[in-house]
């Protein structure tokens, strides 16, 4: 609807009216815009300014509370206590507020009305993560436990990133490793997996493989890399076959099942995971020294991939860049087998497999015979015998430099199907 106004004095009022109306606007926005301006200098007289612009705000209280209570040089919990008390005589249901106010209230020493401030916080945002945390670990210094784990569990369940502190801070109180987990933590994939870190870290492999059994039982989904601090853990303490045990059930996890033949030690024989460089996997780099390595379809002995290792003739080099850690089983020898295809592979010295073991007696490693020129898939077997007390083996395929110099490696080999089985029980390892 238009207004018309016939009269010069209508006009005038309305003129008027706008004026006062602009005038009342312009007023307030500058008063927000100082106080904002004010408040933003972070300094005690900024921030009086911006409470004294605007009283009614309870931000600008707020802000002069968190001033007198973390300023180093200038702190007063007692004018924190009565800023912050202000601005919840504003916002009753500022859940900041109340933690920073029982914060102070803390610090002078009256815990009773510090446990009120919570409490009113809890009220206020029964939700909040960090509401509930602040008051678990308030809780806790005050020696109440059982309500401290209750509370730390809960911001826990709302935010399982704090569960590795929960679990952390929660140790220092409670001994107990069953207890520390079911009152402190959730039943959770990502809380025990930071839960492992805190125990690999603390180079506790017993607790670890305790939470680990833990986790399997929630049968999570879970990626190779997922349990590398708790395998490292493992194999630095001599732990080999519940390392082995924790590798086969990631490996199971992560949907990585009936690679291999039964009872074979080695992992993913024939390549087809794609998965390389963690605890128990092949390891090579894509390019070492020049050699072109990596896992193909196009030609394969099983399965739908094998690894083709290149070699560009350049180079007499000494070669021992595809290798597999594996965890042995109390046994007393093991048969060795791989399928290999060749096309014109040429030098003095071919390339054979080496099995040596790891933590046991010194003993010369095993080596096959050289592969060299051209043939199609064919298999490469041994009988292996490991050095008395060794925990783990190593496969690797490798290649001598040759004493003639000119004599530099070229062609191909196709790797594919390689396996480690015991063949007969005994006593050779404990």
């Amino acid at each position: 609807m238009i207004l018309r106004l016939s009269t010069a004095a209508g006009r005038g009022a309305v003129a008027v009216i706008a004026a006062i109306s602009f005038s009342f606007l312009a007023f307030f926005g500058v008063r927000d815009a100082l106080a904002d301006y004010f408040l933003g200098q972070q300094t005690l007289a900024g921030i009086s300014r911006a409470a004294h612009l605007e009283p009614g705000d309870p931000d600008n209280w707020y802000a002069l509370g968190r001033y007198w209570q973390f300023n180093l040089e200038n702190s007063d919990s007692d004018q924190a206590v009565a800023a912050y008390r202000h601005a919840l005589s504003l916002n009753p249901q500022y859940a900041s507020v109340w933690l920073d106010l029982a914060s102070s209230y803390e610090a002078l020493g009256r815990t009773a009305e510090a446990a009120g401030a919570f409490q009113n916080a809890r009220r206020v945002y029964p939700a909040s993560a960090q509401v509930a945390w602040s008051y678990g670990n308030f809780l806790l210094r005050q020696g109440q436990l059982d309500a401290a784990f209750a509370e730390i569990r809960r911001a826990v369940i709302a935010d399982p990133r704090r569960g590795k502190e929960a679990f952390s801070v929660c140790s220092r109180v409670e001994p107990d490793l069953d207890k520390l987990l079911d009152r402190t933590v959730p039943p959770s994939r990502d809380v025990y997996l930071d839960v492992l870190q805190v125990l690999a870290d603390a180079d506790q492999p017993v607790k670890a493989l305790r939470v680990w059994d833990r986790l399997v039982a929630l049968r999570p989904q879970l990626q190779l890399r997922s349990t590398s601090q708790l395998l490292d853990l493992l194999r630095r303490h001599h732990l080999i076959q519940d390392a082995s045990r924790v590798w086969m059930q990631t490996a199971a996890f992560a949907g990585y099942s009936g690679l291999d033949p039964p009872n074979s030690v080695l992992w993913d024989g024939g390549f087809e995971s794609g998965e390389t460089g963690f605890a128990y996997t092949w390891t090579f780099s894509p390019n070492a020294h020049g050699v072109g390595i990596g896992p193909q379809s196009q030609e394969k002995h099983s399965g739908s991939r094998a690894l083709r290792i290149t070699f560009d003739g350049r180079s007499n080099l000494s070669f021992q860049d595809v290798c597999h850690v594996v965890p042995l089983q109390p046994a007393a020898s093991y048969r060795f087998s791989a399928w290999v295809r060749a096309q014109d592979l040429s030098t003095d010295q071919g390339l054979h497999f080496v099995l040596s073991g790891f933590g046991g007696a010194l003993a010369p490693p095993l080596a096959t015979k050289d592969l060299l020129g051209n043939f199609d898939w064919q298999e490469v077997a041994a009988v292996w015998t490991p050095p008395d007390g060794a925990l783990e083996a190593q496969v690797c395929l490798a290649r001598l430099p040759s004493d003639q110099p000119d004599s530099k490696i070229r062609g191909t080999l196709w790797l594919d199907d390689v396996s480690l089985v015991p063949t007969a029980a005994g006593n050779a390892h404990p």
